[in-house]
């Protein structure tokens, strides 16, 4: 199902059980709804559901969910997803996120809003990516990324904080402040484990918004493996 000002470039194939948003265009040779690249997918009657605003580039792929994973691919508003990027099965996507050329994310996997992926990077399945932080180019994230982080290297590591996203977001510099020197602590203090890290600055800020997202993302139900500092 389309709305009605959806821009459809040539050559593009839109197909299964698939739902787009107003205001979304689509470029040459974008391949959205077929089935999951997943061996378990029986032709189960699953969907993929793109929200507004979203701009589409040429090669993007993008695989409706299955039954395991709850049956549904989605994406939210306002994202750009550059030339070859893939979104594989079951992905939960937010808005206002940028995805570079060739991004590819494994089935399952969670970005939060206002996350920038740089190219040529691969998520593994069942990592999340927390709201506003930036992914390094060439890059293979295998485990979850807190809010705010920035990770780089060939296999991804944490190795700061996305200022420029907070500023531009406009955080105020207190918060920031205060989240730059619980950041500094959970990368120093080797000597515990990181989520008792996370705990401790929580303790420590218990009124600073930023942080107290950053604890809730550790904590959270599944939360399982982490991309952590070198």
């Amino acid at each position: 199902m389309l709305a009605g000002d959806v821009t459809l470039h040539s050559h593009v194939v839109v197909t299964g059980f698939t739902t787009i948003g107003s205001g979304t265009r689509i470029f040459p040779f974008a391949s959205l709804g077929h089935e999951p690249q997943d061996l378990k997918f029986a032709g189960e009657r699953t969907r993929l559901v793109i929200g507004e605003r979203n701009t589409i580039r040429e090669y993007v792929t993008m695989n409706p969910g299955t039954a395991g994973g709850g049956g549904e691919t989605r994406v939210g508003d306002g994202n750009l997803f550059m030339m070859s990027v893939h979104v594989g099965h079951d992905c939960q996507g937010g808005s206002g996120v940028v995805l570079a050329n060739s991004v590819a994310l494994a089935g399952h996997v969670r970005v939060d809003d206002q996350v920038v992926i740089g190219g040529l990077s691969g998520i593994q399945q069942f990592c999340r990516i927390g709201r506003g932080a930036m992914i390094g180019g060439m890059s293979g994230v295998v485990g979850d990324v807190i809010p705010f982080g920035t990770t780089t290297g060939e296999r991804a590591h944490l190795a700061g904080l996305n200022l420029t996203g907070l500023r531009r977001r406009g955080a105020e510099r207190e918060e920031v402040h205060e989240l730059r020197a619980a950041f500094s602590e959970i990368l120093e203090d080797g000597s515990v484990l990181f989520q008792e890290r996370v705990d401790r600055a929580s303790e420590r800020y218990p009124n600073n918004a930023l942080i107290g997202e950053i604890v809730r993302f550790v904590r959270a139900d599944g939360a399982k493996r982490f991309t952590l500092p070198l």
